[in-house]
């Protein structure tokens, strides 16, 4: 079938993206799904650092690509052997499929799952296939096995998890990266408590959705960082105890706030200068948790002997250290009580003819979390 999707096919092209246009809105040919894959009609997908990361270059990927992949939608139809899905299905989709039989999966880790990285690295979908072709019939990669900037996308089954049909779309795809990355850092990685003292460096999507985590945690401080003064007004109204402007002077102000450091530091920007700063915020025998997503050329230098001597720990944590399966319902279960609102972090309703507009807002740090209606 014919769908229309967002393809960027060279990464770096300059900002303003309003003028380089390097999302092209295009007619493209969408496969069948295939065994264990799902056809879904998309309703809403998000934009997220991790697309504006691809698209500026920082974060390399196969070209040509169609992007996207924060999202919720409808089943249309499963593949063969698609259990425990039908159509009218409402999911939200997760940016690594799981494939349930590898070490990591086995462990209890999926979001380390080897098959979905590669399938992932590679662009394709978990099976190895993909179901995306242009006008002249050359495959096009899929964006971590999801697509979302599309009017239907193939997927595999191990990429979605059902909600409840009553949850807005727009709301919903926040769950699949934002939600899942920010909240699960906190929850599941960090594992804050209420005694401790936590600071959240970045405050777009994946940052004020850890700042929600830490709050629903119960910690008795929570320091928000970032330099737009809007976003730093919107986490003091969703819960942080305090709001600092970042620059330079950072890791004093954060340190004197906290009477000492931070208990937990959570570093969602992709820099690994803030990363330092954030690691050096952190108290003696406190944990420094890191979403962000740097060039991979770029390297940390940390004082290697406080890992020892004052007991700290440096961890990584991607898609939120998260189980969608697991996690989903349960993040879902805590926006319905009220413990967790993460509707306020959609700031922009956009049209999919708007993608490119909408990613220089990203990039410009005028928006928290915008969301492409289908």
């Amino acid at each position: 079938m014919k769908v229309r999707a967002a393809v960027l096919r060279e990464m770096g092209l300059p900002a303003p993206y309003a003028e380089s246009r390097p999302l092209e809105v295009t007619e493209v040919e969408l496969d069948p799904p295939g065994p264990g894959e799902l056809l879904v009609q998309v309703r809403a997908a998000g934009l997220c650092h991790s697309d504006l990361s691809v698209i500026d270059g920082s974060r390399p990927r196969v070209m040509p690509m169609a992007l996207g992949h924060e999202a919720a939608g409808v089943v249309l139809e499963p593949g063969p052997g698609s259990e425990g899905f039908e159509p009218g299905d409402h999911v939200v989709l997760a940016f690594v499929p799981v494939c349930g039989e590898c070490g990591p999966c086995r462990a209890g880790r999926p979001a380390l799952c080897e098959p979905g990285a590669a399938a992932n690295t590679a662009g394709t979908l978990l099976s190895g296939e993909r179901r995306l072709r242009d006008a002249s019939g050359a495959p096009l990669n899929h964006h971590l096995g999801v697509s979302a900037f599309s009017e239907r996308v193939v997927v595999s089954a191990r990429s979605a998890v059902k909600v409840d049909p009553e949850l807005p779309f727009a709301v919903a795809a926040l769950f699949g990266c934002a939600v899942l990355t920010g909240v699960g850092a906190a929850l599941n990685a960090a594992a804050v408590s209420p005694e401790d003292r936590v600071a959240v460096f970045g405050l777009g999507g994946v940052g004020l959705a850890a700042l929600l985590g830490a709050r629903v945690a119960g910690a008795r401080e929570i320091v928000a960082v970032d330099v737009v003064p809007e976003k730093l007004e919107l986490a003091r109204e969703l819960g942080a105890t305090h709001a600092l402007r970042a620059g330079d002077e950072i890791v004093d102000a954060v340190r004197e706030v906290t009477g000492g450091g931070a208990d937990k530091a959570i570093e969602t920007v992709g820099s690994e200068r803030v990363l330092a700063q954030a690691y050096a915020a952190t108290r003696r025998g406190g944990t420094t948790v890191t979403v962000g997503l740097p060039h991979p050329d770029r390297t940390l230098a940390i004082p290697a002997v406080s890992l020892v001597a004052e007991e700290r720990t440096l961890r990584g944590s991607y898609l939120g250290s998260c189980d969608p399966a697991r996690d989903l319902p349960r993040f879902i279960r805590m926006y319905r009580e009220g413990r967790l609102p993460v509707d306020r972090l959609l700031t922009h309703r956009l049209s999919l003819d708007q993608v490119n507009e909408g990613f220089d807002r990203l990039a410009s740090g005028r928006a928290v979390r915008q969301v492409i209606e289908l």
